[in-house]
């Protein structure tokens, strides 16, 4: 069988802060891939290559590099940890065979940690948990196993010994030993029996239960270290080519690759990063677009070797590369089948619109231009074009994500733009269950009838979509048309936003084999959604962040005030050392400049970090109804006039 040897695509996950960019920079140094170590805080970092990223200290991009240890291929992928950027982690994630979450000493698990473990967790993406910083003072590493054990997983194995806590020369001893065996004996029928009856387990038969159970995710090994200082970085390399699978798939089966990044390039155009998961694709291949339904040939093939793209001709199963020729094709795109294809959950949703301005006011077009190539490289900015008032809207996931968009708006196109004010993204789920209908036969040629079953489903079911109708009544053709056509009508609903979590049943139709054509029922299907939504009514949902606040003791009270005022609660608060934390929910809207008020009433020592919790329903007077876009298709006359019109 010819089966992926020898390579391995590791993520490097993080928390913004808890030290990732700096563990990458020490394993292509301690590999040899670079002669001299660049610094985050100096921004000489090698991975961090945008000048805003070194301006910043913070990584923006998931950033490429290709090591070699032990005579592995190591395929490193460094992603950002600031939440702003986590759409960049998400899509990492498809890629990944492995994963390094790095984990501070002194700060432990954060709201972003536990995200990313959880994403990992659900994909089976078997990961090395790296306890980073363990020479600073304030480090506690019992503490932070406690917080693994409580808030990401009681599955862990420690294998290493640390000595030197919060000195300057802390020092790590890794081995696989009898108190390897006590923490993972339970997990092993034969290991437990071995256990139970005091029989002697040789060290190459613990590796191999260690190896399949973390390769099974029963087990997630942990490793001590400061990337800062070098300590732990050889045991984490060895960890990686030791106790890490390789990636599954052979050459020899149908081609299944999935595009997961896309950047343009100069003198390259439209590069296109590829995982291969099964398969081969050669130079001059031609390979089938299973999402654009298109064939495109490939004229070039590059692979990571260090930090540099070198000519490769050929990627085989297991391998990453970057590819020119698929110009039609968008990240999420599957190349061949899409068998082998991981789902990936999603852990990024932006959560602001706000409106992009051009300075001058005749680059309207050129600032378009820009920020749809801009999206081909990251879908999430959802770019909205308002063409009759001539307005350009984004969607983002905070304010951090703005500063950079102006400053890669300025550099790369030399555009400069303003912002307006940024408005919460509420969305919108159906109020009951209940039907929709619409009859367009007229004026003719014209007949497409369409009646809709729509309930509501539990928070985070998406839309959900089945037909009941036979092919006899409305052909299969009309009838994907229909599917196509309801998501994009759900972007918005009665209130303008987008209607998640309800499922649409086609429950009864009609063609007509003289006057039918794909279009009518495409204008049919709006209307009878349309006026299925305006029957039932619809909830307006608010994004919950869940938060974690510390601020010195003497202005916990003014915090749990200020909690309440923004509609949030909150757990017990936690006091020690003069420190007040206190974690809970609060909506997002509420919640938006709070940082800077934190700032003021901790005397600037306030610390404030939170993810998105979920979605919950908001009163219409406490929310927002946004303006909607193009003709409302419960104006019936209006509505067929302005789409025949497109569609002629």
């Amino acid at each position: 069988m010819d089966t992926v040897l020898n390579i391995r695509n590791i993520g490097i996950l993080a928390h913004v802060d808890a030290g990732k960019t700096t563990v990458t920079e020490q394993m292509l140094y301690k590999s040899g891939t670079i002669r001299t170590l660049g610094s985050v805080d100096k921004g000489t970092a090698h991975t961090d290559s945008m000048e805003i990223e070194r301006q910043r200290g913070i990584s923006i991009k998931s950033a490429y590099a290709n090591l070699v240890w032990k005579n592995t291929d190591i395929n490193i992928i460094d992603t950002p940890g600031h939440i702003d950027f986590s759409a960049e982690v998400e899509r990492s994630l498809s890629v990944l065979n492995g994963a390094v979450l790095v984990i501070s000493a002194v700060e432990g698990v954060q709201p972003q940690t536990e995200v990313y473990f959880r994403a990992l967790q659900s994909m089976r993406i078997p990961t090395v948990v790296f306890i980073n910083k363990v020479d600073r003072t304030g480090a506690d590493t019992n503490k932070v196993i406690k917080d693994i054990n409580k808030s990401l997983t009681k599955d862990i194995v420690v294998l290493e010994t640390l000595v030197g806590e919060k000195s300057n020369n802390p020092m790590v001893t890794y081995s696989v030993n009898s108190s390897v065996l006590e923490q993972i004996a339970d997990k092993e029928e034969e290991l437990l029996e071995k256990y139970i009856n005091e029989e002697e387990v040789t060290e190459s038969c613990l590796r191999g239960k260690l190896i399949k159970l973390i390769k099974e995710c029963r087990i997630y090994p942990v490793l001590y270290g400061s990337a800062i200082k070098a300590v732990g970085i050889e045991e984490l390399l060895n960890s990686l080519v030791d106790l890490l699978p390789t990636p599954a798939g052979t050459k020899s089966e149908e081609l299944s690759a999935l595009v997961f990044k896309i950047e343009h390039i100069k003198n390259f155009g439209k590069a296109a990063f590829i995982r291969l998961y099964s398969g081969e694709i050669k130079s001059r291949d031609s390979v089938y677009n299973t999402a654009k339904k298109v064939e495109e040939k490939i004229t070039q093939i590059k692979k990571l070797k260090g930090l540099k793209e070198v000519e490769a001709g050929e990627i085989k199963a297991g391998g990453i590369a970057l590819v020119s020729g698929l110009s039609r094709c968008s990240i999420g795109d599957i190349l061949g089948s899409k068998d082998n294809v991981p789902k990936v959950p999603s852990i990024a949703t932006p959560l602001l619109t706000i409106q992009v301005l051009p300075k001058i006011k005749n680059e309207y077009t050129k600032l378009l231009e820009a920020l749809e190539e801009l999206q081909e490289e990251d879908p999430l900015l959802h770019v909205q074009r308002i063409r009759e008032k001539e307005e350009l809207h984004i969607q983002i996931m905070g304010m951090i994500q703005l500063e950079i968009l102006q400053n890669i708006l300025q550099n790369r196109f030399n555009l400069e733009v303003s912002f307006g004010k940024p408005s919460i993204i509420y969305k919108e789920t159906p109020s009951k269950a209940g039907y929709g209908f619409a009859a367009y036969t007229m004026p003719k040629p014209c007949w497409a009838i369409v009646r809709f079953y729509i309930e509501p489903l539990k928070t985070g079911s998406g839309i959900v979509y089945e037909s009941k109708v036979r092919t006899d009544d409305i052909k299969l053709r009309y009838q994907n048309e229909v599917e196509r056509q309801i998501p994009i009508t759900l972007e918005q609903g009665i209130y303008g936003w987008n209607v998640v979590d309800l499922k649409v049943t086609l429950v009864e139709g009609e063609d007509h084999i003289m006057h039918s054509n794909p279009g009518d029922f495409l204008i049919a299907t709006v209307m009878g959604i349309m006026d299925g939504l305006q029957s039932i009514g619809t909830t307006l949902l608010e994004p919950i962040l869940k938060f974690r606040i510390t601020v010195p003791e003497e202005a916990g009270g003014k915090v749990l005030g200020d909690i309440i005022n923004m509609r949030g609660s909150f757990d017990s608060p936690v006091i020690t050392n003069g420190n007040f934390t206190v974690e809970g929910e609060m909506p997002a809207a509420t919640s938006l400049d709070y940082p800077v008020r934190l700032g003021i009433i901790s005397g600037g020592k306030g610390i404030i970090s939170s993810k998105l919790s979920g979605y919950k329903p908001i009163a219409l007077e406490l929310g927002e109804v946004r303006e909607r876009q193009g003709v409302n298709p419960l104006d019936r006359a209006k509505f067929i006039l302005a789409m025949r019109n497109a569609l002629g």
